[in-house]
């Protein structure tokens, strides 16, 4: 599915209504006007612009040189303009042939008569220069105000000597599946081009960032939209266009935008600070299953389960353990694992709120202080670019034979120097490693069990202890925190009544 996404946003196509026999009243103002959009069209298209951003090819001799010599394939000069949507390297700057500028295309908006400016992040990515086009066919140079690559956001700043004709941002979480929208933008380099068509589906997450809460429309997007406005019909701008699914790389009526309610907060922080300002809690995250659910006593499959927490966070300090289910944020329903770091992100750093968490079948209330989710990712790049100093493995106790549980499907082992190099385990790694397995728990040689119903595990026998503590009666499953490539997460193995190592 990732190959078949393409970020070239959207325009989208003429679709047909569809009315119920007894139609809401409210839903009167959402139908188009009768004569058509041109009216709304004729006062939005001023505020659009196309992008255009130029990129310097090396040279034969820099490409010789650098990491990526090669790439991309084939034949560079061709296959990059090709990619960019161009028609070949004709007109390539006298003197060496290799090295010449290649552009790229897309669309934005303006936000503020100053010349503000919102497009996506990818069709600048790593430009030379950077120009917008208005609707009028004057160009001028822009510069980054700031950029986000996580929701694919940048804000750029042009100077065009007088107050600019603008739009304003609206609510997306007003957007119902079937409402009418209009998109404005730079198909193919070919300059303003209107479309219109449905939102189609609502809160898409495909995998694109740690934010995906697209919308869906039924357009035809093209190369060259990218960055450029989704409307309502009342003239706000309701998404900003990003993505296709396309497995051919043309349009086949599914475009992603990204929802005015997470565009909005973003910009407004680029616009004061240059850069993002998320909160930050320091937890990572899994999804709760209906069998994680009936084992923790939930009633229901709901809310975000802490899979590990990050030691001297928010979280942490906060008293949140791994294994809590995070109901509530700040007063707000969190609904599965996609909800909550949407909610931390929008919340003010710095900010004391309430967390309502299920622990022991009960509902807890903590307070916790929102951390800077950027300055934590600065103090993790550095710590990953520092080299660390040299350090011999701790002695670790003589380890017993592996041991195998019938019950769990698996082989266990306590961790030594031998089998951590074996699967590739840090020092710093704690548990038991899997030897060997059935897969019936979704455990695998290399895994390491971490917590056995929510009792901490050091070694084997601790896992033997655990389960010795379960009722011989007892048909529930069993809860296992597993490591697994550096990410923790719970899994069920299903009951059995054969609870005995034998080995």
């Amino acid at each position: 599915m990732r190959r078949a996404l393409v970020a070239v946003a959207a325009g989208l196509a003429l679709g047909g209504a569809v009315t119920s026999q007894a139609p809401r009243a409210e839903a009167a103002s959402r139908m188009p006007p009768s004569e058509g959009f041109a009216d709304l069209v004729e006062r939005l298209t001023p505020a659009v612009v196309n992008i255009a951003s130029t990129i310097r090819v090396p040279s034969a001799g820099e490409r010789e040189k650098s990491e990526l010599k090669d790439i991309p394939q084939g034949q560079p000069r061709e296959d990059f303009f090709e990619f960019f949507g161009e028609g070949g390297p004709e007109g390539e700057p006298e003197g060496d042939p290799e090295a010449f500028p290649a552009a790229s295309l897309g669309s934005g908006f303006i936000i503020d008569p100053a010349g503000l400016v919102v497009t996506n992040n990818h069709v600048i990515a790593d430009a030379d220069e950077i120009s917008v086009v208005l609707d009028d066919g004057r160009r001028l140079k822009a510069t980054v105000i700031g950029r986000d690559t996580k929701t694919d956001l940048v804000l750029l700043k042009v100077d065009a000597g007088k107050p600019l004709p603008h739009v304003n941002f609206g609510n997306s979480d007003q957007a119902r599946v079937g409402d009418w929208v209009i998109a404005i933008g730079n198909p193919f380099g070919l300059g303003n081009s209107v479309s219109a068509g449905i939102v189609s589906a609502r809160g898409r997450d495909i995998n694109a960032g740690p934010y995906d809460d697209f919308l869906q429309t039924d357009a035809p997007i093209n190369r060259g939209n990218s960055g450029g406005p989704m409307f309502d019909i009342d003239g706000n701008v309701i998404g900003v266009n990003t993505l296709i699914y396309s497995p051919s790389g043309g349009s086949v009526g599914i475009g992603f935008a990204t929802p005015a309610s997470i565009a909005k907060p973003v910009i407004d922080q680029l616009k004061r600070y240059g850069s993002t300002r998320r909160g930050w809690i320091g937890v990572r995250l899994q999804s709760v299953s209906d069998e994680l659910a009936a084992r923790l006593g939930l009633p229901r499959a709901t809310g975000a389960l802490v899979a590990s927490v990050i030691g001297g966070g928010p979280a942490a300090n906060a008293g949140i353990k791994t294994g809590d289910v995070i109901l509530r944020f700040n007063g707000k329903s969190i609904s599965g694992r996609r909800t909550l770091p949407r909610v931390v992100a929008d919340t003010e750093v710095g900010r004391a709120v309430d967390v309502v968490i299920w622990r022991d079948r009960k509902e807890t209330t903590l307070k916790i202080a929102l951390g800077h989710l950027e300055d934590f990712e600065k103090t993790e790049e550095a710590s990953v670019r520092t080299p660390k100093s040299e350090s011999t493995e701790p002695k670790e106790a003589r380890p017993g034979e592996p041991m195998v549980f019938s019950s769990l499907g698996v082989t266990l082992a306590d961790l030594d120097a031998s089998l951590r190099s074996r699967f590739g385990l840090k020092t710093e790694d704690r548990g038991v490693v899997v030897v060997d397995a059935d897969k019936r728990g979704d455990l695998v040689p290399g895994d390491v069990i971490v917590e056995l119903d929510r009792h901490r595990i050091e070694r084997v026998t601790d896992v033997w202890s655990a389960l010795a503590l379960r009722e011989k009666a007892d048909q529930t499953p069993v809860i296992v925190l597993r490591q697994r490539n550096r990410e923790r997460e719970f899994v069920v193995i299903p009951p059995t009544t054969d609870w005995k190592p034998q080995g």
